[in-house]
């Protein structure tokens, strides 16, 4: 093709690391070949999104009302602006703008369609398995961003087979990640934490699949050993009452710091010593790569998004839930010398820049665009 492709990138609401992440895949695209422009089913965030590389961005500001139900405003909005700009591909994050785009490429019939997983879990009703089964046409293509989301979809019963359904990891952008990393001193200092204790650390939504409340009770059991130890939680969310709460049945006040969101809250990791995951469920943890790209211990559950990162970089595993055996973990941990800690958090971050590299994630998705540029449109239906 001798004009340049013409590409929608379509996300839901701004989210600084899936955001982030697509904005990635639009810098590793050859600007002489492919015009990007981005979309936004809501309003402009409040907080300055990350300066885009693409030739524009379009905020179509619908309310959450109109993305339920039938979503006719959505889709007649949707509809309109794609017929008139003519998209060559349509890149769709998260369940909702893939659920719109399979409705309209009906009538769009854009040529290659690629939605893109980030979590488990979107397709466990029955009528969301019936509806993808019927419109999985050939011209689609499902990435997962990990081995849990891969093997959740293709056994999902939705339609996804390795036909259609294709894996690429999440990355993250190691040099900027060390470039924002404020040091040991400045991160505590901007937390309000002192420089003295050994601190536990999360980062994540304050929600009941996070499994705070697992931590805390862990952190329970160990506490009066280590009086040095403290637990901060980086997050806000539904369950902070919750969270309250059990610092106070379980003595941890003084001990346990919920200190909220955070904007761009891996600056922070070096205010940890060591970095804690007792997710119940992860698409991929980029919250946990982040902290490896500051040289972190890690301790995470068992669940199969988290198990192979924490094996291949010798992390602490427990099995997820399981209370007493992540006080286990945590033991472990503290009986480390500085120097066997230092050497932990080097093994996570050698595999971070190992397995996780953002030059092979845009190599994935150049790759996958580009057969757009051998063959003037994919099999359909």
């Amino acid at each position: 093709m001798s004009r340049r492709l013409k590409v929608l990138q379509l996300q839901g609401s701004y989210n600084i690391g899936i955001s982030g992440l697509a904005e990635q895949i639009i810098q590793g695209l050859p600007t002489d070949r492919v015009e990007v422009v981005n979309a936004f089913l809501s309003s402009a965030p409040s907080e300055a999104p990350v300066q885009s590389v693409a030739s524009r961005t379009v905020y179509f500001d619908l309310s959450q009302s109109q993305l339920k139900g039938l979503r006719l405003k959505a889709l007649f909005r949707l509809y309109a602006f794609c017929r008139a700009e003519s998209f060559d591909v349509v890149i769709a994050h998260r369940f909702k703008p893939i659920s719109l785009l399979m409705l309209l490429n009906r009538w769009l019939n854009i040529s290659l369609c690629i939605g893109v997983q980030h979590g488990v879990g979107d397709f466990d009703r029955a009528y969301r398995r019936w509806e993808t089964r019927r419109l999985l046409t050939g011209n689609w293509r499902i990435v997962a961003v990990s081995r849990a989301v891969y093997e959740y979809l293709l056994n999902c019963g939705g339609g996804f087979t390795a036909a259609n359904t294709l894996r690429i990891d999440n990355a993250i952008d190691i040099q900027r990640a060390e470039s924002i990393q404020l040091s040991r001193q400045q991160a505590r200092e901007a937390l309000g934490i002192a420089p003295e204790p050994f601190i536990f650390g999360a980062i994540g939504r304050l929600v009941p699949v996070k499994g705070h409340i697992y931590l805390l009770e862990a952190f329970a059991l160990i506490k009066d050993d280590h009086p040095n130890a403290q637990l901060v939680i980086i997050g806000e969310g539904r369950t902070r009452a919750e969270l309250e709460h059990g610092i106070e049945r379980l003595g941890l006040q003084g001990r346990v710091h919920l200190v909220g969101d955070r904007n761009d809250a891996q600056q922070y990791v070096k205010a940890f010593d060591v970095f804690m995951m007792p997710s119940l469920s992860e698409g991929l943890p980029l919250a946990m790569l982040e902290a490896m790209a500051g040289h972190l211990t890690v301790i995470g559950s068992d669940i199969d998004s988290l198990k192979s990162i924490l094996e291949d970089s010798q992390g602490y595993l427990f099995p997820v839930k399981d209370v007493p055996a992540l006080a286990e973990q945590m033991e472990k941990v503290l009986s480390l010398s500085a120097e066997e800690l230092q050497a932990k958090g080097s093994s996570a971050y050698a595999y971070v820049c190992r397995s996780h590299s953002i030059a092979d994630y845009q190599q994935h998705y150049r790759d996958l665009i580009e057969q757009i540029s051998i063959t003037e449109a994919l099999p359909h239906g």
